[in-house]
């Protein structure tokens, strides 16, 4: 095994969730501001899943103040803390890009029974 191989390994998480495309979810992320250290959460709905391994990311969508948000995050990533499963999805693609172009109630994602 290389260099590389062996350092990327022993920088991956033990216990990661489950992430599924469709899922409404809440990030804990460290945010470090000067000297200070806080969490803060980010809620809404996994429209993406890219990559394998160390470099595997999500991309999250909510709407806020009638603006979309979307931020990616490495799941591998320390600044992670916590990921909540809220509800689980009902979708069929891969890919949720489509919600970029809806409003209202069109924007939802079914809930998985």
């Amino acid at each position: 095994m290389d260099l590389i191989q062996a350092f990327t390994n022993e920088q991956l998480k033990e216990n990661v969730p489950v992430i599924r495309i469709g899922d409404t979810i809440r990030i804990h992320n460290k945010i470090k501001e000067g000297a200070r250290e806080r969490i803060q959460l980010f809620e809404g709905t996994v429209i993406a899943k890219h990559g394998g391994g160390i470099s595997e990311t999500f991309t999250v969508r909510r709407v806020s103040y009638g603006c979309g948000v979307e931020k990616t995050f490495p799941i591998h990533s320390p600044n992670v803390e916590k990921v909540d499963i809220i509800r689980v999805g009902k979708v069929r693609r891969a890919k949720l890009y489509y919600l970029r172009g809806r409003v209202g109630k069109s924007s939802k994602v079914k809930e998985q029974i």
